[in-house]
């Protein structure tokens, strides 16, 4: 039988912005999950039964698209999960795509937008840009309006989400995971009560949007300090939302003197920080000697793809 897999991805600005509405930007990354599978007398997930509260978005996934025979699916990744790296995103995308090919009607825009109500489901709010990417691949810019290089409109609870396909250079960033796992719901719902109640969080929500804008068109015009400066700002007003950590913090700081910026990465809480830099073998030790796990990735223009081989 064949196999799908999605890529992972990181948001380079906008994270927690995004569920308002704001510009964000995210791109894909060469850490992918598969998912391939057999049919079996009951649902299972490599080898064991399937269950509630323990496989969530594969189970949602597949209550949205499957009602054949029961599937043992085997997911492998590469992808640590809670790390702000798109791990449920890529899961549920791949099994989206695998299930999609089973029954003869995988669609990329079908997928990403099923994938987003999946997370919603699951997490209770999210942002359509995680799944998006990882069906995708390349960079994702979510905006306000319909612009140069539309893939879809998403509308959910009055908001309307337009994404659109971007290229970015080829980068090498590096991401420091904390190891500290994070519930995205929880950490986004905070932020929404505090920009119920306080100005100053409002201000930090249009700030990131505006940011997301400006570090796209440094990106594109290839003005990499622009782009650390930006991140650095994009870090300290995450903070000031209340979704920084003391460790993304330390490997932010500990990463700053070989790199153009670093920022948090995701939602935050933990999870991981990623640092742009022509030197990331180095910044990459520097975030294991604080005990961190680090990472160094790639910018990926593969999205969900299907492997029949």
């Amino acid at each position: 039988m064949f196999e799908c897999s999605a890529p992972g991805k990181l948001i380079l600005f906008g994270e927690h912005a995004v569920v308002f509405g704001e510009p964000a930007l995210a791109t894909a990354i060469n850490l992918r999950t598969s998912v391939t599978g057999r049919y079996s007398s009951e649902p299972k997930i490599n080898g064991r039964p399937l269950r509630e509260g323990r496989d969530n978005y594969v189970n949602t996934a597949m209550s949205k698209v499957w009602s054949g025979r029961p599937l043992d699916l085997t997911i492998k990744t590469n992808l640590p999960s809670a790390s702000g790296m798109g791990s449920s995103a890529a899961v549920t995308v791949a099994t989206l795509g695998f299930l999609t090919s089973l029954e003869g009607t995988f669609s990329k825009e079908f997928i990403a937008r099923s994938g987003f109500e999946v997370e919603c489901e699951v997490q209770g709010r999210a942002s359509p840009i995680d799944t998006t990417t990882s069906t995708e691949g390349h960079a994702v810019y979510l905006a306000k309006e319909k612009n140069k290089g539309f893939l879809w409109m998403i509308e959910r609870g009055g908001k309307k989400w337009f994404l659109h396909a971007r290229d970015i250079p080829r980068m090498k960033i590096v991401v420091g995971d904390t190891g500290i796992k994070a519930r995205t719901g929880p950490l986004v719902e905070n932020v929404r009560r505090l920009a119920e109640k306080d100005d100053s969080a409002r201000k930090a929500i249009k700030e990131i949007g505006e940011i997301a804008l400006e570090g796209l068109d440094s990106l594109r015009n290839g003005d990499f300090d622009k782009v650390g400066e930006l991140m650095n700002r994009n870090h300290k007003l995450l903070g000031s939302l209340g979704v920084g950590h003391r460790l993304l913090d330390k490997y932010v700081e500990a990463a700053l003197p070989l790199s153009y910026g670093a920022k948090l990465t995701g939602a935050g809480g933990g999870g991981s920080m990623i640092a742009l830099t022509d030197h990331p073998e180095e910044v990459s030790e520097r975030i294991a000697e604080l005990g961190g796990r680090s990472f160094i990735v790639e910018t990926e223009t593969r999205g969900v793809i299907v492997d029949e081989s």
